[in-house]
């Protein structure tokens, strides 16, 4: 099925500004959120379109682009044109709009206490917490994408009481205080907060006999090592989400996700606008003047670049598809060249003859010859 327009989707005007497209996600969020409209397939589908569509709309440099080039300009940027993967993953990029932490019902957001208790999706064992990490990658490894080898500290699940805790042997038991529910609920008539239970930290269960090996925690420190694919065109500050990658849950559920933030080296010839990138290439007057044919340093090598006749200082030259690819297809930007004249500190006696002759040419006033000059400055005041 075609994607509809983003500014459709959130209901606003394609000129709407920040506030305008904030409040009507806001409203469509609401609306839609699954713990308002339980088992509605369709009413999620609708909450994952609008986060989409926000996803794009509230980030000047996707919104530029998609203004420009539709669904194609924001493909392969982060969640933007692919949608999200997962309920989850929505609550933990806009966890600012719903006043939450980031999991499913935000635990103790807005939602909780305006729909009574959001805690977890119908009931399921609770996911790990996600975690976040950067790295720092070449300009070049952005631009066409790697794959990196990342060490990862975190937790994995004891061994020794697989998880739950308690002693081998032993069980954990269920909570006197929640009934098992992990939370406890406070509040008169329709508006009810609910929070972690104190007794048990919101497991819903209370160990008598803990496991000696994690001391009752069901977990221990492990380091991993993990791959992360870094796709072409990635911008610096871009976010990744490496699904299943995070903190595991003690609670029979899913592991958490890994979110990988990306900053990216300076690079000594170029620097990145948008897909196209720029770099300063410095020649001669006589190329400038005459036009050349000279070797410029591109993403790929070296390559051939033409000056045209009487090409000015500052100048800028472009070189087609020699940029960023965009939306990770074959389609790239281009490389602007800026031409930079270069005037040498010395030249021959040779050069300097031949230079004072095009400046007699050109009727224009240059500094005297230095050989000489001391001589005739004395015979004029003899």
């Amino acid at each position: 099925m075609a994607k509809r327009d983003y500014y459709e989707v959130l209901g606003v005007e394609k000129g709407a500004n920040a506030d305008e497209i904030k409040r009507s996600y806001r409203k469509l969020a609401m609306q839609y959120h699954p713990d308002r409209n339980p088992d509605d397939a369709e009413a999620e589908a609708r909450f994952k379109e609008a986060a989409e569509a926000y996803e794009v709309l509230s980030d000047d440099e996707k919104r530029g682009r998609y203004d420009q080039y539709g669904h194609a300009g924001v493909e392969g940027m982060g969640h933007a044109g692919a949608g999200f993967g997962s309920m989850e993953d929505i609550f933990a990029a806009f966890g600012d709009i719903f006043g939450g932490g980031g999991g499913f019902g935000g635990g103790g957001s807005i939602f909780d206490s305006f729909f009574g208790g959001g805690g977890r999706r119908g009931g399921g064992p609770a996911p790990g917490a996600s975690l976040k990490m950067g790295i720092e990658v070449d300009f070049r490894e952005a631009v066409f994408g790697c794959t990196r080898t990342i060490d990862l500290s975190r937790h994995e699940l004891c061994k020794a009481c697989q998880g739950t805790g308690a002693k081998a042997g032993t069980k954990p038991k269920t909570c006197p205080t929640c009934g098992g529910s992990g939370a406890v609920r406070q509040g008169q008539g329709f508006f009810i907060v609910q929070s972690t239970c104190p007794a048990c930290g919101g497991r819903g269960e209370v160990i008598a006999d803990p496991c000696t090996a994690c001391h009752g925690q069901g977990v221990e420190r492990k380091k991993v090592t993990i791959k992360v694919r870094i796709p072409a065109g990635i911008e610096d500050g871009s976010r990744l989400r490496v699904g299943g990658e995070g903190e595991p849950s003690t609670e029979g559920g899913p592991r958490g996700d890994l979110y990988v933030y990306v900053s990216i080296r300076p690079d000594e010839f170029f620097e990145r606008h948008g897909n196209d990138v720029v770099c300063k290439v410095p020649i001669s007057y006589c190329q400038a003047v005459l036009g050349a044919e000279i070797e410029v340093p591109t993403l790929e090598g070296k390559a051939k670049l033409k000056i045209p006749k009487g090409t000015q200082p500052n100048e800028i030259l472009r070189m087609r598809s020699q940029g960023v690819p965009m939306g990770g297809g074959s389609r790239r930007g281009d490389q602007l060249v800026i031409v930079q004249l270069a005037v040498p500190r010395k030249v021959s006696g040779r050069q300097e003859e031949l230079l004072r002759e095009l400046a007699g040419l050109e009727t224009v006033e240059v500094n005297p010859e230095t050989k000489g000059f001391f001589d005739r400055l004395k015979k004029l005041f003899d």
